[in-house]
């Protein structure tokens, strides 16, 4: 099941933040997830060289993503035990984290039926539900989170058939905190080794 979740993760992600940099102009959150994802499908497959499908993905992570408010939930209680300087380390390491993580896997996604299907409003955000057919497989449901951030919209979470991705790096990252005596600075030495191993 985590498998089949982390697949899933991987194909929204990489339908979503494959598209063309500064490209979005849509009006309301339906129309932003489905251009994204619409363009994503364009211009993602395996003849993209690994590096440009990385720095697609670091440039679209960091302007459509709320990068601060999901490294902040996937910390946790941890995230107020971190000083000010390793906030802002975790930060820069959370996002590089999240490109390797998935920007590699990136191509065999390529070609995939993605359609918005609807949206409704859920408290100050919209979630916008979605779904993409693999070939061979069930079609996957994607609902992205969305907020207007002072006229931007940002992505503040994606569920994969009912299963939150931030909840999911949330009980990953406790876990790594748990297994090194519950030292919430332990993930920093593990996110650079594993950010240096990348590299």
């Amino acid at each position: 099941m985590k498998r089949r979740f982390l697949f899933s993760g991987l194909l929204a992600v990489s339908l979503l933040l494959s598209a063309p940099p500064h490209s979005i102009a849509a009006q309301d959150p339906g129309a932003f997830i489905n251009q994204l994802g619409t363009q994503g499908i364009q211009v993602l497959g395996p003849s993209v060289p690994p590096a440009q499908r990385a720095a697609v993905f670091r440039q679209l992570f960091q302007a459509d993503f709320d990068v601060n408010g999901i490294s902040q939930f996937v910390l946790g209680r941890h995230w107020r035990a971190l000083t000010p300087q390793q906030q802002q380390e975790f930060l820069s390491l959370f996002q590089e984290y999240t490109v390797q993580a998935y920007a590699n896997r990136l191509g065999q996604y390529g070609g995939a039926p993605f359609r918005v299907t609807g949206a409704r409003p859920m408290g100050e955000e919209v979630v916008v539900t979605s779904e993409v057919v693999r070939q061979g497989g069930n079609p996957v449901r994607l609902d992205w989170h969305v907020t207007d951030q002072g006229g931007q919209y940002k992505i503040t979470d994606v569920n994969v058939d009912g299963v939150s991705m931030k909840v999911t790096q949330r009980y990953e990252f406790a876990s790594i905190i748990q297994r090194n005596n519950g030292r919430p600075d332990s993930i920093l030495s593990v996110m650079r080794q594993q950010s240096a191993q990348a590299h």
